[in-house]
Parts: structure tokens; C-alpha cells; sequence
């Protein structure tokens, strides 16, 4: 099998490219993340067409939303609320070999990595060690797959310039120990990384604000895969999509994340 998982950044406005991965691709399972659009509105018609009869999706106007788009059929489907906030950031689904997907989609944090001064960071942090509670609570021994955007580059290699980073937020030091942390206590396995080695920079996101940005290549790792132990002997392969930075004037910042299960 095949999953994907894109932040989009509106499905509707992009729904396009959607189609161009598809056709690229042929994922089994996509997950998209900000997808900004309410649920009544979900542009439904292009995936039908291309044989993708299963959607399990939670949007709302403007902000956030997720959605599982796939070949197969899903199962016991849900949504989990996080600090508190009904905000569109996590549904699950079961596949029919029992394979249970979590698309997920962390808050940025804001510009300013400092809790008591920024609301939004606040949030983040909280949202991670939530995270690793969540993750404490599941089965281990399960077969599950977390695909989204986590917002935080882990690795001094997931980063166009670690030290120059440090101080930036997704890549400040406590995002990286609570993220760590979430991971640890789930068990969760990075997949891409374990066919791209850690030596290698690996980036999913390059800033609009690049004048040009393969030029500068400022970029950061922000999209993840994550399996749990039980997935990983099936793990067949992984590789990031840059070139979807490019298919378009104006693309989503964010380019797709390819894992191979078999």
C-alpha cells in the first residue's frame, strides 16, 4: 500500500494538484491536512472519479481541517478533539487488515517562542505533551500509522540551518524535546528516516516568503510519518515529493510525504 500525506492548504484552491499527485502516484491512502474548507463544501466529485469511493473528512471555514481519502474501505471512523478545541486537527480510521490511520495536524505555534508572551506557542506545547499522553494510552502492539503535519523539524538535519534555527519556532529546543517525547512514548517509528539516513537534509516546507525558494532551499521537515513497531517490517520505502513545490504558481508551501507499505 501506499500512503500520502500533503498539507494542503485549502483543498479547494489546490484541488488541482490533488489530481496531478493521484494521477502521479496512485496513492492508496491520502491524507490531507489545512484543508480549510467545512464539511458540506468538500469537493467530493474528483476523488469518486478516480476510484477513491472511501472519505472520512472534518473541515472547517478558513482554518485547519483534515481529511482520509482512500481506495479502501474505512473503518470505525472518528475525530479526537485536542486541548479542548473542536478544531479540526485529527480523525482515525480502521483499514479492513486492521491497520488503524490517524491523520493529524499540530498547531504552528506562532513567530515567538515564548509561552507566557505567546498564546499560540502555549498552545503547541501543550498540544505535544498532550500528544505523548494520547500516545501512552494506545496499544503498542497495534498496527497504526500517524501521518500529518506536526509542525516541528526534530532533527539538526531536518533543518536548513541548525543553529541558526534554534530560536525559530518548530525547531526550538523544548518543541524538540516534547516531540520527542510524544514519539518515545508511543513507540512510533520515523519511517521516511529509516531509508533516508539521518546525515541526509531531508525538508517538506519551504516559507512563501522565499523570493526564491529552491534558490535559498530555507527549508524545514514538518511533514511526518510515523509507524508503529508492528508496521515496520513491512516498511518498503519512503521519499519526500520537492518537486510539487513547483507544479504551480501558487502551490501549497508544503509538498507531499510518500511511504510504501507492502
Amino acid at each position: 500500500m501506499r500512503f500520502v500525506t500533503w498539507n494542503i492548504n485549502s483543498v479547494r484552491l489546490r484541488i488541482g494538484l490533488i489530481e496531478r499527485l493521484i494521477d502521479a502516484l496512485s496513492p492508496d491512502v491520502l491524507c490531507l491536512q489545512e484543508t480549510k474548507c467545512p464539511d458540506e463544501a468538500f469537493p467530493h466529485a474528483p476523488f469518486a472519479a478516480r476510484g477513491y469511493a472511501y472519505r472520512h473528512i472534518w473541515g472547517m471555514k478558513s482554518y485547519n481541517g483534515v481529511a482520509i481519502i482512500s481506495r479502501l474501505p474505512l473503518m470505525q471512523m472518528g475525530q479526537r478533539d485536542w486541548q479542548g478545541r473542536a478544531d479540526c486537527r485529527h480523525i482515525f480510521a480502521t483499514l479492513p487488515d486492521q491497520t488503524e490511520i490517524h491523520c493529524l495536524y499540530v498547531p504552528a505555534g506562532g513567530d515567538v517562542p515564548d509561552p507566557d508572551v505567546n498564546p499560540k506557542f502555549a498552545h503547541k506545547l501543550g498540544f505535544l505533551d498532550e500528544g505523548a499522553a494520547w500516545s501512552r494510552e494506545q496499544k503498542v502492539s497495534r498496527p497504526r500509522i500517524l501521518l500529518g503535519d506536526l509542525n516541528v523539524a526534530p532533527l539538526e538535519q531536518d533543518v536548513w540551518s541548525h543553529r541558526q534555527m534554534l530560536g525559530v519556532v518548530s525547531h526550538t529546543p523544548i518543541e524538540v524535546e516534547k516531540f520527542t517525547a510524544w514519539q518515545q512514548a508511543g513507540g512510533w517509528i520515523d519511517a521516511p528516516r529509516c531509508f533516508i539516513p539521518l546525515e541526509e537534509k531531508l525538508y517538506s516546507w519551504w516559507s512563501y516568503r522565499a523570493q526564491d525558494w529552491e534558490e535559498s532551499n530555507r527549508g524545514r521537515r514538518l511533514d511526518h510519518v510515523w509507524v508503529t513497531p508492528p508496521l515496520a517490517p513491512a516498511l518498503r520505502g519512503a521519499h519526500v515529493l520537492r518537486a510539487a513545490r513547483g507544479w504551480d504558481p501558487k502551490p501549497s508551501d508544503h509538498v507531499p510525504v510518500i511511504v510504501d507499505v507492502g
